[in-house]
């Protein structure tokens, strides 16, 4: 199982976007690494959706070959003074043989552990049959109002509504530079994709293909009370979804829920009838022990 975050391609977008990047590769292991920086000078070492590893490729001992990547991170880590590592992988083999190195379940999450995947393959019929009757409900509402679906690149139009959506919403983001990089990295098949209403976009989207799946990444809306009514969200994804059919792509992601932290995400997300998966989580090592005892405490805290 691959993931688009273990590509070079987008190591080379970490690299554009101004963080120190490596990469691990022996042809059994293979890792992108970057470097994550924390206030007061401090930083950690993150690998997203990874290591990948080909266990079948691994003639000799399992034991040695783990041992040999983790020297390398902990090599480098100490050479960058990183207080810890952080891995997500996708395969629950991978922590299985990582916890005699002492890496352990963090509770601090990057990418999310679980999502919903919609299955493209199945006609627009068993889709909507699939789906909780209120969200049949209102894609017929939003169909019903003039919107228009439209697919490009336009991170001028993304970032303002991110913004409005950021002020409203209470989040941060990153800075337009980092979208605008994500949608023109060579090899990242990332755009932007709006609904309009009356030719002004009310809602938007930043999506991105890679093998057969369409991963739903960053979501805007304009929150003015008179678009509520339209269901521009609903009208963004179904649409979406039918133009992904169209590409070939056999899966669309929606790219985390959580129930705790984001209720009526995640509602929305479970509303489309999809399949839920879920990944075996963080994973950290401590490389700096004191710093990364203080850096626990001053999460609890703030």
């Amino acid at each position: 199982m691959k993931s688009f975050l273990q590509t070079k391609e987008w190591l080379e977008f970490q690299k554009s976007a101004g963080r120190k990047t490596w990469r691990f590769d022996d042809g059994k292991i293979v890792a992108n690494i970057i470097r994550h920086d924390l206030p007061f000078r401090m930083n950690y070492l993150y690998i997203p959706h990874g290591p990948t590893v080909d266990f079948n490729a691994i003639s000799g001992s399992i034991d040695n070959e783990f041992a040999q990547f983790v020297a390398y991170l902990k090599n480098l880590a100490r050479q960058e003074h990183s207080i810890f590592i952080k891995i997500e992988p996708l395969d629950d083999k991978v922590p299985e043989a990582l916890h005699q190195f002492k890496f352990r379940r963090s509770s601090k999450e990057v990418q999310p552990s679980r999502s919903v995947i919609i299955d493209l393959e199945k006609p627009e019929d068993e889709l909507l049959a699939a789906m909780h009757h209120k969200t049949r409900y209102n894609i017929k509402v939003a169909e019903k109002n003039s919107l228009k679906f439209v697919a490009g690149k336009n991170i001028d139009i993304f970032w303002k509504l991110l913004k409005h959506t950021a002020k409203n919403d209470n989040f941060s983001t990153h800075p337009k530079e980092y979208y605008e990089k994500l949608c023109s990295t060579a090899g990242i098949m990332a755009e932007t994709i709006f609904v309009e209403h009356d030719s002004k976009s009310i809602a938007g989207a930043i999506w991105l293909a890679y093998g057969d799946t369409a991963y739903y990444l960053h979501g805007a809306m304009d929150r003015n009370p008179k678009y509520k009514p339209m269901m521009a969200p609903y009208f963004l994804h179904w649409e979406a979804m039918k133009l992904a059919k169209k590409y070939g792509m056999k899966h669309y992601d929606f790219w985390g829920i959580d129930a705790q932290k984001y209720p009526g995400v995640t509602r929305f997300k479970l509303g489309w009838g999809g399949r839920q998966v879920e990944y075996p989580g963080a994973f950290d090592l401590s490389v700096r022990g004191f710093w990364f005892f203080v850096y626990k405490v001053l999460r609890k805290i703030f």
